[in-house]
């Protein structure tokens, strides 16, 4: 099976953007699937072609994806479980309806092979089944823990200016953290493959890191010492809250009182959820992940704090 035409929903944003980099740089033919006209402005691609998607509606969804080989997406996180699971019905009935050839689905997350009681990831559960019911090929990349996390607005900062990198992850849980440039790469590796058609592929990166493995690599990266800050949830959801929308109440349902459950959980199981053996990815996409420690020297951890520190 060929795959040419792929329509990316979430191209804009930052999980988007490197898979776009990819398609494009392997030849695709990429149509971003996106909600304003002029979604792509100030994004690398200004000029990629663009199609209204809207994943509340099955028919856009069939406009959007019409002519399309096949949809590479990620999905916002939604702690409504059952708005999550209406979204992944709407895109795979437009999915049925256009033809497409196959779907790659980035969960921006772990995901069990189970129902966990947490809104967000048992609605990336029902979005999978959604999708896997429409008979098309399907590929689901999970991915553990964003490295990029560390280079966000609310973790950089405190890092260049005091030291300190300051996440919700108990002191002992390992990760296998995974850059967003990996994400898009298995992404772009699962359309050239019927090798994982039907798989649900974790993808992280080579080491199992703790908070304070994490924290001696970004010493070495940047030149300064780090420490590793070990939060409770529910102070890094406050936090969050706070930098955001100015008010440490963590409203339900929100992203922050979300992440904080997620992270209550990956904290309270007694071996951790987020490791991952980067041999599975190996053997079916032909991967080799980038460690986090060349990925952190990849980074200019000043770039854009001038004045904030």
């Amino acid at each position: 099976m060929t795959i040419e035409k792929v329509c990316v929903l979430g191209a804009p944003a930052d999980q988007g953007q490197p898979l776009v980099a990819e398609l494009l740089g392997a030849g695709f033919d990429v149509t971003a699937g996106v909600r304003r006209e002029n979604a792509m402005e100030g994004t690398p691609f200004p000029d990629l072609p663009t199609v209204r998607a809207d994943i509340t509606d099955a028919d856009a969804m069939a406009h959007a994806f019409a002519g399309q080989d096949a949809a590479a997406f990620h999905l916002p996180f939604e702690f409504d479980r059952e708005k999550a699971a209406q979204f992944g019905q709407q895109i795979a009935e437009g999915a049925k309806r256009a033809g497409l050839k196959k779907i790659v689905f980035n969960t921006a997350c772990y995901v069990a092979d189970r129902d966990l009681d947490l809104s967000a990831h048992d609605g990336r559960r029902d979005i999978e089944r959604a999708l896997e019911d429409t008979g098309i090929p399907c590929v689901f990349i999970e991915p553990t823990v964003f490295m990029d996390n560390q280079y966000r607005i609310w973790t950089r900062p405190l890092i260049m200016r005091d030291g300190v990198f300051a996440y919700p992850a108990g002191p002992t849980l390992k990760i296998n953290w995974v850059c967003l440039e990996d994400v898009g790469q298995a992404m772009r590796r699962a359309l050239q493959t019927d090798a994982a058609d039907g798989m649900h592929v974790p993808i992280g990166g080579p080491d199992a890191l703790t908070g304070d493995e994490v924290a001696a690599n970004l010493t070495e990266a940047i030149g300064k010492p780090v420490r590793f800050q070990s939060l409770a949830p529910e102070e890094f959801a406050a936090r969050m809250s706070e930098l955001v929308t100015g008010s440490r109440e963590v409203q339900p349902l929100s992203i922050y009182d979300g992440m904080a459950k997620f992270y209550a959980f990956y904290n309270a199981q007694p071996t951790s959820p987020l490791l991952v053996d980067p041999q599975n990815a190996h053997d079916l996409l032909g991967m080799e992940p980038t460690s986090h420690l060349e990925w952190a020297r990849s980074k200019d951890w000043m770039d854009g704090l001038e004045g904030m520190i």
